[in-house]
């Protein structure tokens, strides 16, 4: 059995890779700062949530898992309460209301709400692992996963909201579920994007969709975000330009260099060999827990891992394609190098927990 006090008991390799991570979006961070007269307070504040990350990775790293397994409905109407709350009491930025401002920062409740939503899905479809063939358990996992999505969805947070939905069809067809039942799903999706597309989507959001196929259309307005971001990636060319010194994101063409963009800041100034390091890095990382998987004892904790890893995947795959332009700008920080306390406290905390299961696979 593991010694929960004993703070030794980590996955060093999955903490080492985190940690690298950790300081490539630091530097990056701390470079964009140079070109800003705001005395370092960006990378001040996300040198701080790093370090109360790096705590919370060794604390629930020793921390057991299971306890949140008995607990997960009510941490998750707990996050529903949050969602409820911000968008009467919240702050608006950028356009969406899904800030709560405190002292000297904001929380965003959708950050904690990807893991409380992983944790609640793990525990539905552990003890339903014999029933998933029947489309009715499938039914009642999108019925918990619904509130979420559409709490999110009213502030408006469509990135976040495509996410929470990658999680939960990720879990859905790693579960097991039958061909026929795929394709239902395929086609109330395919209504309820044509529903929303004329009666949920702000008319921003059609417009994001709409030069995400034609950028040039709009390359002063919507699409000046997509085509910096482009110029930024293309200019880095091999070597990059060096840190501090790419003109898309010290002159400030960049939007956002630090948060959405931070990929095509680190691509100028590192070029492609240093933006190939960190998807590298994101790669083994996810290499490491996939290939341990199976020693996972356990159906709640393969879920869990699995959901923990649709979450970064997802995340990582969008913020890179929109940065790109193979994809609509959705407005979503990139795990563990953009900046923001809430995403990356609780990216921490999922990693977190990824190593305390595969310790436990390991000595238990």
């Amino acid at each position: 059995m593991i010694k929960i006090k004993n703070l030794g008991f980590i996955e060093w390799g999955l903490f080492t890779i985190t940690l690298i991570l950790l300081l490539f979006g630091l530097v990056m961070i701390y470079s964009l700062d140079l070109a800003q007269d705001n005395g370092f307070l960006f990378f001040k504040k996300q040198l701080i949530f790093a370090c109360i990350g790096v705590a919370l990775f060794f604390i629930f790293s020793n921390f057991n898992y299971k306890i949140l397994k008995t607990y997960s409905y009510w941490f998750y109407l707990f996050a529903l309460g949050l969602l409820f709350a911000v968008l009467f009491v919240g702050e608006t930025i950028r356009g969406t209301k899904g800030w709560f401002a405190l002292p000297g920062f904001q929380f965003q409740p959708v950050e904690l709400t990807k893991i409380f939503l992983i944790l609640v899905l793990a525990r539905f479809f552990a003890y339903r692992a014999y029933e998933i063939k029947r489309f009715q358990t499938i039914i009642l996992s999108s019925v918990l996963f619904a509130p979420s999505f559409l709490l999110v969805m009213f502030q408006p947070d469509l990135g976040s909201a495509i996410v929470l939905f990658m999680i939960w069809l990720g879990m859905v067809l790693v579960s097991g579920i039958k061909k026929k039942h795929l394709a239902i799903i395929g086609v109330i999706l395919l209504v309820v994007f044509i529903l929303a597309w004329f009666f949920g989507f702000k008319d921003y959001q059609k417009a994001r969709i709409a030069t995400f196929l034609n950028p040039a259309s709009d390359s002063l307005g919507i699409g000046y975000n997509v085509i910096q971001s482009t110029i930024a990636i293309g200019s880095g060319q091999i070597f990059g330009r060096g840190i501090s010194l790419g003109s898309q994101s010290q002159l400030n063409f960049l939007p956002e260099a630090h948060t959405d963009f931070i990929f095509s800041s680190l691509a100028e100034a590192l070029g492609f060999l240093g933006a190939s390091l960190v998807l590298f890095l994101y790669g083994f990382l996810f290499f490491r827990v996939v290939r341990k998987i199976k020693s996972i004892k356990g159906d709640f904790a393969v879920f869990l891992v699995v959901g923990i890893l649709i979450y970064f995947i997802s995340q990582i795959v969008l913020n890179i394609a929109m940065n790109m332009s193979i994809a609509p700008v959705v407005g979503l920080p990139l795990p563990l190098l953009s900046y923001g306390g809430s995403s990356l406290v609780v990216s921490m905390i999922m990693l977190g927990i990824i190593s305390q299961v595969l310790i436990r696979a390991k000595y238990e």
